[in-house]
């Protein structure tokens, strides 16, 4: 065993303030832009204090768990409080919140109409704007990232303080939505924001704006004191690495595992923080877990988290802000079968321990291969005392490529009977949408991983409640749904839970079980079904378009080659049009097979700009498709045919997306 300076810093002087007490006084919106890159402030007890809930459009028939079928209800869009007639207008009211308070976060799916925040029973809205400008990180004032679309996710991190009463409404009649709020004491001084003040906090926006563009470094202490070391472990093996004497604070944890095989290592390596001569540790967690983002090296940079690649393996980094009174314990042990060895550094400042002060909390569970039905509430984390909770992240393995997680957060509050916040998706809560695949990197949010093709194999995502914490006097319990679309394949999830509480908090967190610390391997896919001669739609060139087209993978048990040409975004009148390949002029039966599902129009189609048959409703309750559908025969050229498609309407039934997709073209000579 070889140990140096990170083990050896027993009576460390401490001798940096590191943080300032968060001091009560009024709320305003420059106190609010000031928090959303001071991560010290998350461990202390809010002051003035506050709850923190949610509104959103999920499924009301959602009401008691003993109605089982109804619990797991799954219409999460168009659900209002009601509806408003003004000016001649219909606004859709998502949030009715009574004051003082703080509109936090809004997100959406598909961000459509006109956003509206009404302000202490103001008739005229305090804020008006197209609510796709508003979320799309592209319009002054919100610009990205304090707004921005991440995987199809609309997102708006921004606080809207109102010191009497908040409505916020849309014209936008059939959205997904949730929106973040803070509600303080009676008589709590918050000063209303109107877009007069937002004009004058300009710079201070601004200031936040840079900050969130790079994150991590928006909480460097170049003054804190630094301990760095190298260790071995054998396999069984544990060792206390850092023993630090206070009052004092950690504000940065960073470091490189090297091992034969890294990712058994980075999830069998164990991370343990005991603070305080407590008996039960703060931290527990396998060591790559704990920087947010698992199994294996998945570069992002947030704002308490960076991961960074480097060669074969990467550098971990994270800058939570971790005070104590008298002592802070670092753990590290070996649960796998060989060696690894850990260079690391440790960063701490000195740090007045008061009565609003926290202890920080990293915990990870696990259940693997967990059977998709019956559906489910699987349990993030249970604490009881009082805190603050500020984040998770989420790793699933997915045998398939069907969606996981259409599945709600449930999180309850000081024994809350009903969740104060339910949501909409795993996908909404972590700030994306639509299933969708892409990665993307952010302070607050973030999807480090998804192996694909569609949602198969190795998904990592996480997200980081800065502005939106959620403090807690008693209790705090986050329940996610296991809701996958495949009823026949498991699902793996593996989850860290961050949050900070007083001293005598207790959780209901297991020391993890060595099987739990087995990183699962999906199941390889089978080859794709191809329909024989058939020209795939994904394959197809688009000659004029118009919204949005690509190419969707997934349903491989209804798409020849597990994908189809996915048209958009579209709107009645829109014209989309594709080349087709033909290798010799002749006349042909063409045939095609198109998607139905519930937000599908109705198209006419066009061969070479003849009308094929007459429009086809590809309305379905369920994703399904056409099946053989015979488009008619029509002399073709050698080279390059035209599809057609206009959209004509939809079914009266039908979600008013008008959406299009090809699986296939068939030609069959005559």
């Amino acid at each position: 065993m070889r140990r140096n300076a990170i083990a050896a810093c027993c009576g460390l002087a401490l001798f940096m303030i590191g943080a300032t007490a968060w001091a009560a006084g009024p709320v305003t919106l420059s106190s609010l832009l000031e928090e959303m890159t001071n991560l010290a402030a998350l461990a202390e007890s809010p002051d003035p204090p506050f709850v923190c809930k949610q509104f959103s459009s999920y499924d009301r028939k959602s009401r008691t768990p003993d109605d089982h079928a109804a619990w797991f209800a799954n219409n999460d869009r168009g659900q209002y409080l009601r509806v408003e007639e003004r000016d001649g207008r219909k606004e859709f009211v998502m949030l009715d919140a009574e004051g003082p308070g703080c509109v936090v976060r809004i997100w959406s799916a598909n961000a459509e109409g006109d956003l509206r925040i009404y302000i202490d029973g103001a008739e005229q809205p305090a804020v008006e704007m197209n609510m796709q400008h508003a979320l799309d990180g592209k319009h002054a004032p919100f610009l990205a990232p304090l707004a921005g679309v991440h995987s199809r996710g609309w997102n708006l991190y921004f606080p809207f303080p109102y010191a009497k009463h908040c409505r916020v409404t849309t014209t936008g009649g059939d959205i997904y939505y949730q929106v973040n709020y803070r509600t303080y004491p009676a008589g709590t001084p918050v000063e209303s924001v109107s877009m007069a003040a937002i004009g004058a906090a300009a710079e201070k926006i601004e200031t936040v704006r840079k900050a969130l563009e790079k994150p991590f470094e928006a909480n460097a202490n170049p003054s804190a004191e630094e301990q760095a070391g190298f260790i071995e472990l054998a396999p069984g093996s544990e060792e206390s690495v850092v023993e630090l004497y206070g009052p004092g604070a950690i504000c940065q944890i960073e470091g490189q595992i090297r091992a034969g095989n890294l990712r058994d290592a980075l999830r069998q390596t164990i991370l343990t923080i005991y603070f305080d001569g407590q008996a039960e540790p703060g931290v527990r967690c396998p060591f790559g877990d704990f920087f947010g983002t698992s199994p294996d090296v998945n570069a992002y940079e947030s704002l308490p988290i960076r991961v960074e690649k480097q060669g074969e393996g990467g550098k971990f980094a994270a800058r939570w802000f971790m005070p104590f009174e008298r002592s802070a314990r670092i753990v590290l042990s070996n649960r796998g079968k060989e060696y690894i060895s850990l260079e690391g550094a440790l960063k701490s400042v000195a740090y007045s321990w008061t009565d609003r002060s926290m202890h920080f909390h990293a915990k990870w569970r696990a259940e693997n291969k967990m059977a998709p039905r019956p559906f489910r509430d699987w349990t993030f984390v249970k604490a009881q005392g009082q805190g603050v909770f500020v984040g998770d992240m989420l790793s699933v393995v997915n045998d398939v490529k069907d969606w996981w997680g259409e599945g709600d957060e449930k999180i309850y509050v000081d024994g809350e009977a009903f969740p104060s916040h339910f949501g909409t998706g795993t996908e909404d809560y972590f700030g994306y949408a639509w299933c969708c695949p892409d990665l993307f990197t952010h302070a607050y949010h973030n999807q480090t991983r998804c192996d694909g093709p569609g949602n198969y194999g190795l998904t990592s995502v996480n997200r980081f409640h800065v502005l939106d914490k959620i403090p807690f006097t008693k209790q705090f319990q986050f329940d996610l749904e296991v809701w996958a679309w495949n009823e026949k394949n498991p699902v793996s999830f593996n989850a860290t839970s961050y949050w900070y509480a007083r001293p005598g908090a207790t959780d209901d967190f297991a020391p993890p079980a060595d099987e739990r610390l087995v990183v699962v391997a999906p199941k390889p896919l089978p080859e794709p079904k191809r329909v024989q001669g058939a020209i795939e739609g994904e394959t197809l060139k688009a000659l004029e378009k118009t919204a949005v087209l690509e190419t969707q993978k997934g349903f491989e048990e209804l798409w020849s080659n597990g994908g189809q040409l996915w048209w958009r975004d579209g709107k009645p009148g829109e014209v989309l049009v594709l080349a087709f390949p033909v290798e010799t002029a002749g006349r042909y039966k063409v045939i095609g097979n198109f998607t139905r599902a519930v937000d599908y129009g109705t198209v006419q189609l066009y061969i070479n700009e003849q009308k094929a048959g007459e429009p086809i409703d590809l309305y379905d309750k369920e994703v399904t498709v056409t099946g053989r559908k015979e488009l008619g025969t029509f002399d073709l050229t050698a080279g390059e045919n035209r599809l057609k498609c206009e959209i004509v309407g939809k079914n009266e039934k039908a979600v008013p997306k008008y959406m299009f997709g090809v699986d296939y073209l068939l030609l069959e000579r005559e």
